[in-house]
């Protein structure tokens, strides 16, 4: 058993399957200073491990004694795609397991098809991304190395890689979305589980192909989610109510995740990790104040958690299609205006409260200033999302 987990976390198993769907490192692969487009690779940083960390009154260190590296002179690692086919395929399927997907499809969800399902998949999402997002903290286990592995992306390099939170993800939104659809809407139920597998697998199949995670990294966030998945889905039900609870729930969905992400295990080097946690925390703490505001304050029509019939789906016509593109572009300008209206301004608050130079972008990782900035904008967003946008539709005629 621990020869073939061995086996499938060996890096040479990734570059293989690189290999045989066409994806091979330039003959003439070495240091350069520019170079993009599918015939060159992203910007490449040597291993982790051979990096120094940065020390010093100039460094930023955050107030948990967090280290961040020093800059490392990034290389660009050349590649020739032989197969375009599965080159296209796979960076397309691999954006789909990427935030910008999910603050899309959540929030077009929620406008557009059905609350109800959003709000379950916004709460399951959160949940599995953080267990993922800890785990890897907690394990360490590198990414693969390169070479052999030709990686094509340079902003997660720095996150461990055990377990795939692309892939616990996708596996998360795909098959919570099939089970709480079975029994709402009426469709050919193998159809979906088809589509769901399909989903996970292109999404799986991405990390490996870009050269980001290893085969067991995939497996294990899988395996993970799917764990997950089966110890949560007898409380859906209860999660479904929690905003008809008291008048002292939004406090503790504040102080919970915001007490997590500021206690996010401290690593030895800065990774986008807690920030992109403390994005994903703060989001799903706003998605749940919004429907709280929504129950309590009786602003828009409620999700309903059950239908009196199953429903059809209904066709997509032009009237249909225009009416969502139309809602989806008034959410997304509005989220995008909340956004960063909030950032500027609680980037300011926090730069004059410690005292830091506005110009010093790096001010921006230290703990003090990330969590926090971060959290509150993310939650103005998710509150946005779910409140203040669907009253700006009414208004505006859209519903």
């Amino acid at each position: 058993m621990a020869e073939l987990l061995w086996s499938l976390q060996d890096s040479q198993l990734v570059a293989r399957f690189q290999r045989r769907c066409g994806l091979f490192p330039a003959p003439d692969e070495g240091p350069s200073e520019n170079g993009a487009g599918p015939a060159d690779g992203e910007a490449q940083t040597p291993e982790l491990g051979h990096l120094p960390a940065a020390k010093g009154k100039g460094a930023g260190e955050p107030a948990n004694g967090l280290r961040r590296l020093a800059a490392p002179q990034a290389y660009v690692q050349k590649y020739v795609v032989k197969n375009y086919f599965y080159y296209y395929l796979f960076r397309f399927s691999a954006a789909l397991g990427q935030e910008v997907f999910y603050i899309t499809f959540l929030p077009f969800t929620h406008w557009n098809i059905d609350p109800y399902l959003s709000r379950r998949l916004t709460i399951i999402w959160v949940l599995v991304m953080y267990i993922g997002q800890v785990t890897k903290e907690i394990l360490k286990w590198p990414r693969p190395f390169s070479p052999p592995v030709v990686k094509l992306e340079k902003r997660v390099i720095a996150e461990y890689g055990m377990p795939s939170t692309h892939a616990m993800a996708a596996t998360a939104i795909s098959f919570t979305l099939l089970i709480s659809t079975m029994d709402r809407y009426q469709y050919p139920f193998v159809l979906g589980l088809m589509m769901a597998v399909v989903f996970s697998t292109l999404v799986g199949l991405s990390r490996l192909y870009t050269g980001m995670h290893t085969v067991l990294d995939v497996l294990g966030g899988i395996l993970i989610t799917a764990i997950l998945i089966v110890l949560t889905y007898p409380a859906w039900t209860l999660i479904d109510r929690l905003d008809s609870a008291s008048p002292l729930f939004p406090v503790c969905v504040l102080v919970v995740p915001f007490f997590l992400c500021y206690n996010y295990p401290v690593s030895d080097y800065y990774s986008p990790t807690r920030a992109d946690t403390t994005t994903i925390m703060a989001a799903g703490a706003g998605v749940t104040i919004g429907f709280w505001i929504n129950h309590f304050f009786q602003l828009v029509s409620e999700p309903t958690e059950s239908l009196p019939v199953i429903q059809n789906i209904p066709p997509l016509t032009t009237d249909l299609l225009v009416l969502g593109l139309a809602k989806f572009t008034v959410g997304i300008v509005l989220i995008l205006l909340v956004r960063q209206l909030v950032q500027k301004l609680s980037l300011q608050v926090l730069y004059s409260w410690f005292k830091v130079v506005t110009r010093n972008k790096e001010a921006r990782r230290r703990l003090e200033i990330e969590v926090p900035y971060k959290f509150v904008t993310y939650t103005s967003v998710g509150i946005c999302a779910t409140t203040f946008v669907p009253m700006l539709h009414r208004f505006l005629g859209l519903l």
